[in-house]
């Protein structure tokens, strides 16, 4: 298992913050109450739901309390693109402040709960306290920041950097260190992990088997098990230095 102190250390750092990069994360106590105090009462939504379609009228946030939600956009050509994967605590929905329509789908993959919060509700929040507003924004730009890396990832590396880019995501968000190497809790076929770059199902399988040959990685009952980062990193150019906040699903 070629797993350095540090990242053994990393991932062990990642278990204790589990909600880092989530809103709460980022406002603090009061003002997170203040933005609670505005949402609906939550509602359950089922495995195979939608909370809203791509195209849709966006007036409403999203607030997971439980479950998980997969943001989907279909292209030109039927083909569909994972843009991300929501769990507790994140917030979701389009946060400008126009008249907008929802960019993507959200799929529910896991059962959840959710309450909405009116869009109008966060700008006066926003233009009433000042503290919430710098929280706010902040939570903002970590979330682009999120979505800038990953086309960086894409762009620069090709598919394969890109693949790998993806499991060290889902490692920061999903893993667990044991004797094996780091374990992804997450189960995805390899066609939902190819739908997060762009690559089909016989892609991925031929990457992933190849890796599997090099030792970078093992499966156990289809769940990842990595066992050689560094050279995931390699592949895809990582830095290492990247906020826990940032390198995530």
């Amino acid at each position: 298992m070629a797993i350095t102190v540090q990242e053994i250390n990393r991932f062990q750092e990642s278990q204790k913050i589990q909600g880092t990069g989530t809103i709460h994360h980022y406002l603090s106590d009061t003002n997170f109450q203040h933005l609670k105090n505005k949402f609906s009462s939550p509602r359950t939504f089922k495995k195979g739901s939608f909370l809203y379609m791509e195209g849709d009228h966006a007036d409403q946030l999203y607030y997971i309390y439980s479950g998980k939600v997969k943001l989907k956009r279909t292209m030109e050509d039927g083909k569909e693109i994972t843009m991300a994967l929501k769990q507790k605590g994140d917030l979701l929905g389009e946060f400008g402040f126009s008249e907008e329509v929802h960019n993507a789908s959200s799929e529910i993959i896991e059962d959840c709960k959710v309450a909405f919060i009116h869009k109008k509700e966060v700008e006066a929040l926003l233009q009433n306290i000042g503290m919430f507003a710098v929280e706010y924004m902040n939570w903002l730009s970590m979330t682009n920041r999120q979505n800038e890396t990953k086309i960086r990832d894409l762009l620069l590396y090709g598919k394969s950097g890109a693949l790998a880019s993806t499991l060290i995501r889902m490692s920061n968000t999903y893993g667990i260190v044991d004797t094996d190497g780091i374990r992804l809790k997450i189960k995805l076929t390899n066609t939902e992990i190819g739908e997060f770059i762009g690559l089909t199902r016989e892609s991925v399988n031929r990457t992933l088997n190849s890796w599997k040959n090099e030792g970078i990685l093992s499966m156990d009952n289809g769940v990842i098990i990595i066992k050689n980062l560094c050279e995931l990193k390699k592949i895809c150019g990582c830095p290492s230095t990247c906020p826990l906040e940032i390198c995530r699903l």
